[in-house]
């Protein structure tokens, strides 16, 4: 066994033997794995093996395309079979919600030139004939969809690793991982250490443990999880041909053809956890005693579907372990507290994932970053608030409505609140529906006195559409209140601070104290890392502002650049809350309770300074992500609540009240203003986003300068936009595929919203750069149907900033 490494990736299972085998397709030949037990012990070994490709996130589409289109490569490249069967998979919707789901899921497939297409009920029963169409009210077909081997697959990955040079070694335990001063990692074993450059944490079931080692603790906990096998069928044998898989989710359950029978499986409601506290050692091939009552209701509307189920015997059942992360997606990423250390924890679809994860993990460890933007799946969106109760209640809202759609803007209650600041009280009586940012409880809306403080779900406008128009259109008109305590925020001070921040951020920093700028944060590929406000708040003091939900996600750029000595950086995300008070008002109102000269001379836009409002000491900053006049207000978290309650007794005069993140949505997008995460993210150059106008290639190097210097002078691929949407009973709120007129497809929508005030559905996005101009038409995918829409030539509020200025 070597005793030294570029990776060592430890558990043997799908997803660990794909990650060895493009690290060594990538180039590093010099990777080992270690599995304690043997390959494919744990979950991998009994799982059902299904392939699809359409999911709702379009990255996560991507991702499952290339898994699909590997395992035949695979064959070719090992000589292993993955026995990979692809009769098509059958999407069934007997919803009007389902539909609309399966609909906008064809329109992406059409932009990406994917194959899944809307068939009629005669060619879905010639495909399958053993299915009872009656109640479908949209069929939509997969050629590609069926299902693999799971030891075939595992064993592929493993004999590509192997002939690249990477080696694997079974019934070898790891029995500690310890860090090292240079950021190395010595991981010991009962036959020998090795000292490694990476640690990979694929450990499936026992990643718990193994991140233990590492003085981590994951949020995952494993459940039971049955499906059977039914004797032969009489008339599949006798088709003589395989059958395509149905996913009938609406039904909740799965099924597809295994030999001459049928396999069904389900995600039942009566749901039943298990090893909460850890999974034991000498677990492998183990499986629970089968309990097909629970999954029963499940089985009798498979049965109802195809009938012929209910004829033929059980032959086996398997009842095995799954191990889940609080919203079901894969714990993806390095660890940003370690060095070195990456983690891929949590997969449920693991056939239909395991490929593009192995490629993407080995893009993020060889090259810095991975060629797709994965914050949706960035083990950072969890931080330590995500404890054991969390998780737990979360994994069984998740595995219990496994198929349940998520709708856009659902807020879903389970396992909340987890963090909350001073004013959460005072806004639940004030009728707020709250949302969930990082773990913090934030006001999503306020319900008015007789309307419902629960919102409905769906694709179409829901019930907080108008009381969000009504506080979009009070702070447009007079102003509004917005907590915006859940940005993140972060305290430099020393001699060396500019220094610090001149080196990790994109832009000049401000020279001047009181001044403030915009900057974006570079990604190892060139792209946008992130976007910051920084604020000089004296000489060796600064104020950084930046996206809540990625505070952990961007610890790993902070860290990449060394603080210089006597300088320090802390998080004061806690420890402060903030509002931001806007609208054409905002001044009168905040004029009533400070002494300060607000006036726009006095306080101009990007300025800041250290003011008294209503005898609470604030940092106030001349800045609005509304687009309208307003300044931010930073307080001690010990005065949230005398600070909120004096601006709403003195905005109530004029007409003005609290405003939730719905409302902010809106008037953002009326303004054009985009946002991290969605119109910004490493996928995503500099001069498409129109930040290239913040970066200063001529002040000296700063994190990752010259992987934009390297692009900086090439066309841009895509262009943010605006468009104006012809839309009655629903919006755009991101992911939308974008069209010309004739069907050919553009782009995607980032963000999507009623601009209230200006009266039209409103979305951002990108558009291929000279597919079309201002005043051209397109169309927009809402509900997966053409919508006419505008291209914009800039924002229908405010474009010459005016108001955001005077």
């Amino acid at each position: 066994m070597r005793t030294h490494a570029q990776a060592v990736v430890i558990g043997g299972g799908l997803v660990g033997c794909s990650i060895l085998y493009h690290l060594a397709k990538l180039g590093w030949s010099d990777v080992v794995l270690l599995e304690r037990d043997e390959l494919t012990s744990g979950s991998t070994w009994h799982a059902a093996a299904n392939i699809h490709g359409l999911h709702d996130s379009t990255n996560i589409s991507r991702l499952q395309h290339y898994t699909m289109a590997l395992y035949k490569e695979l064959e070719a490249e090992t000589g292993q079979g993955c026995g990979i069967f692809q009769p098509g998979s059958l999407y069934l919707a007997q919803t009007e919600a389902r539909e609309h789901q399966l609909r906008l899921q064809e329109a992406k497939a059409r932009r990406y030139g994917m194959n899944f297409f809307g068939i009629g009920r005669d060619e879905a029963e010639r495909l399958h004939p053993l299915v009872d169409f009656d109640g479908v009210r949209c069929i939509m077909y997969e050629p590609e969809g069926g299902n693999v081997d799971p030891s075939g697959v595992t064993m592929a990955y493993a004999a590509g690793a192997r002939q690249r040079g990477a080696e694997i070694h079974r019934f070898t335990p790891v029995i500690g991982t310890e860090s090292q001063p240079d950021g190395s990692w010595i991981v010991r074993t009962p036959k020998g250490d090795i000292r490694t450059d990476w640690v990979v944490n694929a450990a499936g079931l026992w990643g718990r443990e193994v991140a233990a080692m590492a003085g981590i603790e994951l949020p995952l906990i494993p459940t039971e999880h049955q499906y059977f096998v039914t004797e032969t069928i009489p008339e599949i044998a006798a088709l003589g041909r395989r059958l395509p898989s149905v996913a009938d989710r609406d039904g909740e359950y799965y099924l597809r053809q295994e030999g001459l029978g049928l396999l069904i499986g389900a995600y039942e409601r009566d749901m039943k956890f298990w090893a909460e506290d850890g999974t034991p050692q000498d677990f492998g091939h183990e499986l629970f005693p089968d309990d097909l009552g629970r999954i029963e209701e499940n089985m009798m509307r498979a049965i109802a579907r195809v009938p012929a189920a209910g004829t033929a015997g059980v032959k086996r059942v398997i009842n095995g372990p799954m191990i889940w992360s609080p919203d079901s997606a894969a714990l993806f990423g390095p660890v940003p507290e370690l060095s070195n250390y990456f983690c891929c924890n949590g997969i449920i679809p693991g056939f239909s994932q395991s490929g593009g994860l192995g490629r993407l993990a080995a893009e993020w460890m060889i090259e810095g970053e991975p060629s797709l933007d994965m914050f949706g799946w960035d083990l950072a969106r969890f931080g330590g608030w995500a404890g054991k109760a969390f998780t737990k209640a979360r994994v069984q809202d998740q595995y219990s409505h496994r198929f349940k759609i998520h709708f856009p803007n659902e807020e879903r209650a389970a396992g909340r609140p987890v963090r909350t600041r001073p004013a959460y009280a005072m806004q639940k009586d004030m009728g707020a529906v709250f949302g969930l940012n990082f773990g913090w409880e934030h006001p999503l809306w306020f319900s008015a006195e007789g309307e419902p403080r629960e919102e409905t779900v769906g694709f179409s406008r829901q019930n907080w559409w108008e009381p969000v128009g009504r506080e979009a259109r009070m702070l447009r008109e007079n102003a509004g209140i917005i907590d915006i305590s859940n940005f993140a925020k972060y305290e430099v001070r020393g001699p060396g601070a500019e220094a610090w921040l001149n080196a990790l951020f994109a832009n000049h920093m401000p020279t001047g104290i009181g001044r403030s700028c915009l900057t974006p944060l570079i990604g190892r590929r060139g792209g946008i890392a992130g976007d910051f406000t920084v604020t000089r708040l004296g000489a060796d003091e600064f104020m950084v502002i930046g996206s809540g939900m990625a505070e952990r996600y961007h610890q790993r750029f902070f860290q990449a650049v060394p603080l210089p000595e006597g300088t320090t950086f802390r998080s004061r995300t806690e420890a402060l809350c903030g509002f931001n008070v806007a609208g054409p008002k905002s001044r009168e109102l905040l004029s009533r309770l400070t002494n300060d000269d607000l006036s726009s001379v006095a306080f101009p836009f990007m300025r800041s300074r250290r003011i008294t409002v209503a005898g609470i000491d604030a940092v106030a900053l001349r800045v609005s992500f509304t687009g309208d006049l307003g300044w931010e207000l930073h307080c001690a978290a010990d005065d949230q609540v005398a600070l909120y309650g004096a601006l709403l007794e003195a905005g109530r005069e004029l007409g003005a009240g609290p405003v939730g993140s719905r409302a902010l949505m809106s008037l953002r997008v009326e303004k054009g203003y985009g946002s991290w995460g969605r119109e910004y993210s490493p996928e995503y150059w500099p001069q498409e986003t129109g930040f290239d106008r913040l970066i200063k290639l001529d002040k000296g190097d700063f994190l990752n300068r010259d992987a934009y210097a390297a692009l900086a002078d090439r066309p841009a691929r895509d262009t943010l936009v605006t468009i104006a949407i012809e839309a009655r009973d629903a919006d755009a709120t991101g992911g939308e595929p974008i069209f010309l007129p004739d069907g050919t497809p553009v782009g995607q929508v980032t963000s999507g919203a009623y601009g209230y005030f200006v009266g039209k559905s409103l979305a951002l996005g990108y558009i291929k750069a000279g597919s079309a101009k201002p005043g051209d038409a397109l169309h927009v995918a809402i509900l997966g149907r053409p919508h006419d829409a505008v291209l914009l030539e800039r924002p229908l509020f405010d474009p010459e900033g005016k108001r955001l200025r005077g």
